[in-house]
């Protein structure tokens, strides 16, 4: 079979991969790879993390690929996968740091013009990459995945309340961030006093 028709079933290179066939493994960890990168960097305060987390996704895909489910989207369970890997490195690299002080977030007022006229794409994943271990994963998971927050709390050993109060908390200080990134991106105006 040709490799444009397995790099086009992601289901056939994964049995191919189960099989211990090496080159269909580095077919689908490079067709997949910024798919699962982009999963990562949400999660992570840095590429580095990213990569290692999408390393370690990738060696539970060839070692526990038989739980797939072929009714089903192969992207989709390799979102499950990458972000439960990414749970995995949090419990592991960032238990200590859900109960962190935010003095610096502090209640912004909103202006007729909006501080996300200015904001890209990667300035945004930038700012959720600065938040604290604790509020970029609940933020994530919650706004971007979509988990409730008992699903949160049953993920990461929490309560359901320390769930709302982190991800308020992860607000605020996306808010600060906003507001702190469309000051610094707006014009200096100095007016000179004519004589």
């Amino acid at each position: 079979m040709g490799n444009k028709l397995l790099i086009n079933n992601p289901e056939q290179l994964l049995q191919a991969s189960l099989r211990g066939d090496r080159k269909s493994q580095e077919m689908l960890y490079r067709v997949h790879y910024g798919y699962a990168m982009s999963i990562c960097l949400r999660y992570t305060q840095n590429r580095e993390e990213a990569v290692e987390i999408v390393n370690d996704g990738f060696m539970k895909v060839f070692t526990k690929g038989e739980q797939y489910n072929p009714k089903y989207p192969f992207q989709v369970w390799l979102r499950r996968i990458m972000i439960n890997t990414a749970l995995d490195y949090y419990r592991s690299h960032h238990k200590h740091y859900f109960h962190e002080d935010i003095a610096e977030a502090s209640f912004i007022e909103s202006e007729s013009s909006s501080p996300l006229d200015d904001l890209n794409h990667e300035a945004l994943l930038k700012m959720v990459q600065q938040l604290s271990p604790a509020y970029r994963m609940i933020f994530n998971l919650f706004v971007i995945e979509g988990f409730s927050h008992e699903e949160i709390a049953a993920q990461l050993g929490i309560s359901v309340g320390g769930s709302k109060s982190n991800l308020s908390r992860a607000r605020e200080c996306l808010r600060a961030l906003i507001y702190k990134h469309s000051m610094e991106s707006k014009p200096v105006v100095v007016n000179k006093i004519e004589q």
